[in-house]
C-alpha cells in the first residue's frame, strides 16, 4: 500500500509536471513514437494486406513473415540496430523496431478482412460490371474495415507497451521514469510510470472502440452476424422462428 501511495505522490506532485523532463513531456514523447511507428507500419502493411486479400496470392508468405516478426525479441533487436547504425541513429533504429512490431497485426487485419468476405458478394459486384479497382474500394475495403481496425488496435497497443524501450537508448518516453527509478531505487516513480503506460493503453483502446462505432458504415455493422446462442433468453426467443400449431399447418 505504501508503494501505491508513493506512486500517487509522484504523479500528483506539481514538480513532476513542470520542466523539460515533466510527465506531460514524457507522455508526448511516448505518443509520438507510438503514432509514428503505427503510421509507418500501416502505410506498409495495409496496401500489402489488401493486395493479398484481393488476389489471394502470397498469403502463406505473409503469414510466415508476420509470425517471424512477432517472434523477434524487441529488446535485443533494438540494441542490435543501435550497434549497427550507431548511437547517432538510435532514433530511427527505435522507430524501426516499433514498426516491425506494428506490421504483423495490421497486415493480418488487412488481408483477413478481405478474405472473410463472402465470395458471392464479389461475384455479384463483377456481374454488375464493376472493375477490380471498384470492387476493392467500394466493396472489399468497407466490408473488411472491422478486421482492419482490429489489427490497427492490436498493433497500437503492442507498440505503446513496447515504446518503453526507447528510454534504454536515452530517447525519453514513459520508460525513462522507470529507468531513472531503477537507478535511484525510487519504486514509487517506477510504479507511477507503469500506471501511466497502462492508462495510456486503456485510453487508446477506448479510442479505437469509439472509432469502430464511428468509422464502420452502418450497413456493415447491421450485417454482422450475432450468435444467438450467446444472447439473452429474450433475444434468443426473438431470433427463433415462431412454432406453428397443428391447426395452422392443416
Amino acid at each position: 500500500m505504501n508503494l501505491f501511495l508513493d506512486a500517487f505522490a509522484w504523479l500528483l506532485d506539481p514538480a513532476s509536471w513542470q520542466g523539460p523532463s515533466s510527465i506531460a513531456v514524457r507522455i508526448g514523447e511516448h505518443l509520438f513514437y507510438t503514432a509514428l511507428a503505427v503510421l509507418i507500419g500501416a502505410a506498409v502493411a495495409i496496401p500489402v494486406g489488401w493486395l493479398i486479400g484481393h488476389t489471394g496470392r502470397g498469403r502463406e508468405i505473409a503469414v510466415g513473415v508476420a509470425g517471424a516478426a512477432r517472434a523477434l525479441p524487441s529488446f535485443g533487436l533494438l540494441f542490435l540496430f543501435v550497434m549497427i547504425a550507431g548511437v547517432l541513429l538510435r532514433g530511427p533504429s527505435t522507430i524501426l523496431v516499433l514498426v516491425l512490431l506494428a506490421v504483423p497485426p495490421i497486415l493480418a487485419g488487412a488481408y483477413a478482412g478481405l478474405e472473410v468476405i463472402d465470395r458471392r458478394v464479389i461475384d455479384a459486384a463483377r456481374a454488375v460490371g464493376m472493375t477490380e479497382w471498384q470492387i476493392l474500394w467500394k466493396v472489399e475495403v468497407p466490408l473488411g474495415l472491422p478486421l482492419l481496425l482490429g489489427g490497427l488496435r492490436g498493433g497500437t497497443l503492442q507498440v505503446v507497451a513496447t515504446a518503453v524501450l526507447a528510454a534504454f537508448v536515452n530517447l525519453g518516453g514513459l520508460g525513462l521514469p522507470i529507468v531513472e527509478g531503477i537507478a535511484l531505487r525510487d519504486y514509487g516513480r517506477m510504479l507511477g510510470a507503469a500506471m501511466l503506460i497502462i492508462a495510456l493503453a486503456l485510453l487508446l483502446d477506448a479510442l479505437f472502440a469509439v472509432l469502430d462505432r464511428v468509422a464502420i458504415p452502418r450497413g456493415v455493422r447491421a450485417g454482422r452476424v450475432t450468435d444467438v446462442r450467446t444472447a439473452s433468453p429474450r433475444r434468443r426467443a426473438a431470433a427463433d422462428p415462431p412454432a406453428t400449431t397443428e391447426k395452422e399447418t392443416v
